[in-house]
């Protein structure tokens, strides 16, 4: 009796994203309240920014699902949002991908 080896076919899996992404230094101060009801803010950049969010490097540990504004320096425009990734600690502090409430294309003040 002869085997033959059988071949597995998994599913091809592609995960879709909402819009461009781009490295980008953005000024930004992330606003939020901590668990006394305190607001707390926090100044820092941006790593790389999309229509609908961006990825940021915070001193602090965040919750997934933590509600936030983002404060654009450059532009001083405004939007609410929430924490939806939360990555691996570094040096300057923890990886956070920020999804926003209210996308707009100009938010950045960048073309993407």
């Amino acid at each position: 009796m002869v085997l033959q080896p059988q071949v597995i076919r998994r599913p091809k899996i592609s995960e879709k994203r909402r819009g461009v992404r781009m490295n980008a230094r953005v000024r930004v101060v992330l606003e939020w309240e901590d668990e006394q009801g305190a607001t707390v803010r926090e100044q820092t950049f941006t790593r790389v920014v999309g229509p609908f969010g961006c990825l940021v490097v915070l001193p602090q540990s965040l919750a997934v699902e933590q509600s936030l504004r983002v404060v654009n320096l450059i532009n001083e425009q405004q939007n609410s949002g929430r924490v939806v990734w939360k990555g691996a600690e570094r040096t300057e502090g923890w990886e956070l991908g920020i999804e926003l409430s209210q996308p707009s294309m100009d938010f950045w003040g960048l073309e993407l």
